[in-house]
């Protein structure tokens, strides 16, 4: 608590002046803590957004990690292909914008001749492989989940397969 003893208007003044800019600090001090808060609660959101189960390690009761990767080597693995695999994920994510004739977009993403030109000069992979937060970011309503990404990521590695 704080008392004033003043024993005229000048030495009032000056008391009140030092409480107006203490307060002032303590005011500004405030408001960098929110925004600090607020800054952090974003990523902590944004981070948290484009988890997949796939994407997340697993630990056991021993909290030691768990390998959850099934593949073998030596088992065949299932081609990846565009109207099995990859369609379904465009026409979920992608065709809003990016139906024929596109709906906002510069380019439609309906069609395998379509898709396969963009997949071949990087710019489908570009699009979606870009980090959470990223203005460019494809689709703009959020990352697809990492799983997706590399799905798509090996399909055109494999060669782009049609059926």
């Amino acid at each position: 608590m704080i008392a004033l003893q003043c024993s005229n208007d000048k030495g009032f003044d000056r008391s009140s002046r030092i409480l107006n800019k203490q307060s002032n600090l303590i005011h500004n001090h405030m408001k960098k803590i929110a925004k600090y808060i607020v800054t952090l609660t974003v990523i902590a959101a944004i981070g948290c957004t484009n988890d997949s189960e796939s994407d997340l390690l697993l630990v056991d009761d021993t909290d030691e990690i768990v390998d959850n990767n099934t593949d073998d080597d030596d088992s065949p693995t299932e081609l990846i292909t565009f109207n099995a695999d990859v369609r379904p994920i465009l026409s979920n994510a992608c065709w809003a914008c990016h139906s024929d004739p596109p709906a906002g977009a510069p380019f439609p993403l309906v069609t395998y001749d379509q898709v396969l030109a963009r997949a071949e000069n990087g710019q489908l992979l570009g699009a979606i492989s870009r980090p959470a937060g990223d203005p460019r970011i494809m689709p703009p309503s959020g990352r697809l989940p990492q799983a997706t990404i590399d799905l798509i990521a090996q399909w055109i590695e494999d060669g782009a397969l049609e059926e």
